[in-house]
């Protein structure tokens, strides 16, 4: 993997899409060798089962994230209720059950999707829908601009379509600094490239659409307080990175949304892929922005049970608005519904 230093550019090549200054990695920082060293090795020890073993173990913790009183049940009831207030009590805490108990199969796959030869974790991959989208796309010679939120297994998703196609993913870099080299290593392993969520990371997803690449974004991260703006996310004003809809504007690439459907009975994996509305890639980066979400959001809502609602996306509020997550409650009041 090649970092591209930030203050190297041009003073005209990103423009505005690099406003955000290149933060330093900081390394000293996030040292953590013996949490590293854990990771790593419960990483291996997982890619030693099969993948209905860990299908049925990742149930498994996650109905006990559900049972105990744990962060990510906290969040995730949070979440829900602000996000599907039209739900019972009951169907919330339903749902809240199953989305855990998904949560809890995505993370014991990791093991599987970034250790076994990729040839292998590619072969859980058991059918398409709407891959033509892609190859048209593709087939345009303007780069694709591939969006894959936190919905199923996302991770396997970054390794399909970088067996199809060179692929410039962005990442946010983890507070442990020596599980990078691992994790960029195995999402790298078909050639991908990671790019760094800052200005530096902005270039190589620029180049490689320019260069009718393909670009793989998560657009359903919080960027933190100045990082975005905030838009109605199921309703609720959530801070939303503008950057999907300024690399649409500038780059004129193609815009697609893809995710990978976990199946039931540990049977492997569906891809999905769709197009999406041409407002994303419009001058206006807050109304390319209000509609992202609410594509998200109709997504969401196919398969809410495969959604990481334990994700904290409200964690950045408007001012005068507390932390919910530490309230236990998130306002409704600073968002309009969306149709």
């Amino acid at each position: 993997m090649t970092d591209t230093e930030p203050r190297s550019e041009p003073a005209g090549e990103c423009s505005a899409l690099q406003r955000r200054k290149a933060r330093p990695p900081k390394r000293h920082d996030r040292s953590r060798p013996g949490r590293a060293w854990l990771g790593t090795t419960a990483l291996r020890a997982g890619a030693k089962l099969s993948f209905p073993t860990l299908y049925r173990l990742g149930g498994l913790a996650g109905a006990a994230l559900h049972r105990l009183p744990t962060p990510e049940r906290c969040a995730t009831r949070v979440n829900l209720e602000a996000c599907l207030p039209e739900l019972s009590a009951q169907a919330r805490e339903q749902l809240a059950r199953a989305s855990l108990i998904e949560t809890g199969r995505t993370f014991a796959e990791f093991g599987a999707l970034w250790c076994w030869p990729a040839q292998r974790a590619l072969e859980l991959v058991v059918e398409t829908r709407g891959l033509e989208l892609f190859e048209c796309a593709r087939a345009q010679g303007r780069g694709v601009l591939l969006l894959t939120p936190h919905l199923g297994a996302w991770e396997l998703s970054g390794l399909f379509f970088s067996s199809l196609a060179p692929l410039t993913a962005m990442y946010k870099r983890p507070p442990v600094a020596e599980l990078e080299e691992f994790y960029n290593r195995s999402r790298g392993r078909l050639g991908a490239k990671l790019a760094p969520n800052d200005a530096g990371g902005v270039a190589m997803v620029l180049r490689a659409l320019r260069a009718g690449e393909v670009a793989g974004i998560l657009p359903d991260q919080d960027p933190g307080r100045g990082g975005g703006v905030f838009a109605p996310w199921f309703g609720v004003l959530a801070n939303t990175t503008t950057l999907v809809a300024k690399l649409a504007a500038r780059s004129g690439a193609p815009v697609l949304l893809t995710w990978c459907e976990r199946l039931p009975q540990a049977r492997g994996f569906r891809i999905h892929v769709s197009a999406l509305s041409r407002e994303i890639g419009l001058d206006d980066p807050l109304a390319g922005t209000a509609a992202l979400n609410l594509e998200l959001e109709q997504l969401i809502r196919s398969a809410p049970e495969q959604y990481l609602w334990s994700y904290k996306r409200f964690r950045t509020r408007p001012e005068g608005l507390g932390n919910p997550y530490r309230e236990g409650v998130c306002e409704r009041t600073v968002g309009p519904r969306s149709k």
